[in-house]
């Protein structure tokens, strides 16, 4: 909880850092033969699960760097990672990006050395979740929504509202939704339950699910507390939530597109929607340790990373939306309507993970940290 409580005090400083900071690498040199990435499930692919989808094997014979990648369920667990060292890059979501930046456990990316930075999504290219000062810290990798998945065979029509998932109800089958449904188990699915309130009772004020003043964070703790009567699990492992529609009942959840696009590539009645509320999401930055180990390698990996290839492999694999906006047309496992069909079109729509500190605009300045996200949480999922 200390360390917790450090790093979200030290990222309230972030936006005032003094500018100094620069990029370490001055020139790509010799290959030092590996690179070591944390990533989300799915996001390192070498065609072990699909023979189609690798973007690493390719990568390993032109540059002489073997790719060893460690999966991580939640962004908590990323930062937690990074703050142990021993890897070269992290594929990190708004959440952990900037906590990253104020901890002092990323550097500066020097762009000049990304050839392919130039294709980068303008809407991403300067995005305050990575970019302090005018540095950049990162170069964007794939972008997309917190969906709602659901079975078919239940919903005969897509919900139209998260409600299904937050409020005790009987689903179109007749049966109650209490033990079918489940919740995300980390502390920044409190946005979810504030992203649902800002529809629901606007009266509380709420214009940023992750800048929340007292009053609006305890009616978001109070909302979970239903939810915890309802959630069969608390789901963070991507795979264990497959299985969980597959065989234990579950029928709706708030999920990733990975999961939906895994298990309709095995024919189960699954699908997904943004309800009307609208939805969070994440836009991922791949960002390079401040002791990175294999820098030459690792800025290799950042130029491969940008390929359009890549990026739109990557974006029909998981089911999210390419960095490179060329990676939209021409790709045969896309297909030139995948990114529409990925939500593409939806970035105003999506309210992108951020960590939460005390100092919001929205809210004067008044809003609950992040550290007390991370505890409190723990308390609504053991019951309190």
């Amino acid at each position: 909880m200390k360390a917790f409580l450090k790093s979200c005090t030290a990222i309230a400083l972030a936006c005032s850092f003094s500018g100094q900071a620069v990029a370490q690498v001055k020139e790509i040199g010799k290959a030092e033969g590996q690179v070591n990435i944390i990533a989300w499930p799915g996001y390192i692919e070498r065609g072990e699960t699909d023979k189609n989808y690798d973007w690493v094997s390719d990568f390993e014979k032109a540059s002489g760097c073997k790719v060893n990648v460690k999966t991580a369920a939640t962004s908590d667990e990323m930062v937690a990672l990074m703050n142990e060292g021993g890897f070269d890059l992290v594929t990190a979501s708004g959440d952990a990006s900037l906590r990253l930046v104020a901890g002092k456990r990323v550097q500066p990316i020097n762009t000049d050395l990304v050839k392919s930075w130039s294709t980068v999504d303008e809407r991403l290219k300067d995005a305050p979740w990575f970019t302090v000062d005018g540095q950049h810290y990162g170069v964007p990798y794939q972008w997309g929504p917190n969906v709602l998945m659901y079975n078919t065979d239940v919903f005969k029509e897509a919900p139209k509202s998260w409600s299904v998932v937050f409020e005790p109800m009987d689903l179109p089958d007749g049966k109650p939704n209490k033990g079918r449904v489940q919740a995300y188990d980390g502390p920044i699915h409190i946005a979810d339950a504030a992203n649902y309130l800002m529809a629901h009772k606007p009266d509380l004020g709420i214009k940023d699910p992750y800048e929340l003043n007292e009053d609006q964070y305890k009616a978001a703790l109070d909302l979970l507390r239903v939810q915890r009567t309802l959630a069969g699990r608390y789901w963070h492992d991507a795979m264990i939530q497959i299985d969980d529609f597959k065989n234990e009942g579950v029928v709706a959840s708030g999920s990733w597109p990975f999961q939906v696009n895994l298990l309709k590539s095995e024919k189960q009645p699954i699908a997904s929607t943004i309800p009307e509320e609208g939805a969070t999401g994440w836009a991922d930055t791949t960002m390079m340790h401040v002791e990175a180990a294999n820098p030459n390698c690792a800025y290799m990996w950042l130029e491969h990373s940008l390929n359009p290839k890549l990026q739109g492999d990557l974006a029909s694999w998981f089911g999210s939306n390419p960095a490179v906006p060329a990676a939209c047309k021409g790709n045969a496992l896309l297909t030139d309507e995948g990114c529409k069909t990925n939500g593409f079109e939806d970035f105003a729509r999506i309210k992108f993970w951020k960590t939460p500190v005390s100092k919001c605009a929205s809210q004067n300045d008044q809003c609950v940290p992040y550290y007390r996200w991370v505890s409190d949480y723990i308390g609504v999922i053991g019951g309190r």
